[in-house]
């Protein structure tokens, strides 16, 4: 009996060459049933493209149409949506082919796409709208991280100056991390992100951006990674691990 991948090659040079004709011995001995996908259920849409976006009232919504030049793709044309809030002004590209509905008189904004049944666009449908909501939240209410540093002596603090790293731009801060090592640990804060220390065992980032405050949560956490025997470590917002049992020789 002949294996599926061989049965297979089989159909096809059967198909290739109809007039050629085997002997029976060299057929399959079971009919070939054809292949199917692995799921017959349908393409839903996206649960969190679909959802509508609420913009509160202090903040500004616009979208700018993108400006066609001479021998340019229309793929290339991006339209960019420009947020404004009391915290800050934030921007973003979107993709041609996602679409946004702005209903100035409910505040609200819905994303669709041109193909739901495209898999990038279905990707990028959800990806849009959770960019936009982080945005929105961030203009208005702003983002927080919450870092916390388990372990004898570690402790944090915030300097205005720092011996082994230069500043970015002018009035930069350094989060000074003394977390196990012969020498403490200088980490410059991004533009844009306010670090205070509200006890030394706590860092409390704050901000209009969510994706360079977890980044640089996650450059912090980076120096004293939870480990699962004593639980020591640097833990980003709720995170927890799991204590394992000790090595016993």
């Amino acid at each position: 009996m002949f294996s599926t991948t061989r049965s297979k090659g089989l159909e096809r040079a059967i198909a290739a060459s109809p007039s050629v004709s085997l002997p029976a011995f060299l057929l399959p001995a079971f009919p070939i049933i054809p292949s199917r996908s692995f799921s017959a259920s349908t393409y839903r849409p996206s649960q969190i493209g679909r959802a509508p976006l609420s913009i509160p009232p202090e903040v500004k919504f616009n979208v700018i149409p993108p400006v066609i030049k001479k021998n340019m793709a229309p793929a290339a044309a991006r339209p960019t949506v420009v947020i404004e809030g009391p915290l800050g002004k934030m921007s973003m590209t979107i993709p041609a082919f996602v679409n946004l509905e702005h209903d100035e008189a409910t505040r609200k904004a819905y994303v669709t796409v041109e193909d739901r049944e495209v898999k990038k666009q279905r990707e990028m449908w959800g990806t849009t709208r959770a960019y936009l909501q982080n945005h929105i939240l961030g203009v208005s209410e702003g983002h927080t991280a919450i870092l916390r540093l388990v372990g004898v002596g570690y402790r944090a603090t915030v300097e205005n100056t720092a011996t082994t790293v230069s500043p970015e731009f002018d009035g930069q801060q350094f989060v000074v991390l003394k977390v196990g090592y012969s020498h403490p640990i200088e980490l410059p804060v991004p533009k844009g992100v306010k670090a205070t220390v509200p006890q030394p065992t706590r860092i409390l980032l704050e901000g209009v951006e969510k994706e360079v405050i977890l980044q640089f949560a996650a450059k912090i956490r980076m120096w004293r990674k939870p480990e699962p025997y004593k639980g020591k470590g640097i833990f980003v917002n709720g995170e927890t691990i799991k204590l394992k049992a000790k090595k016993i020789k």
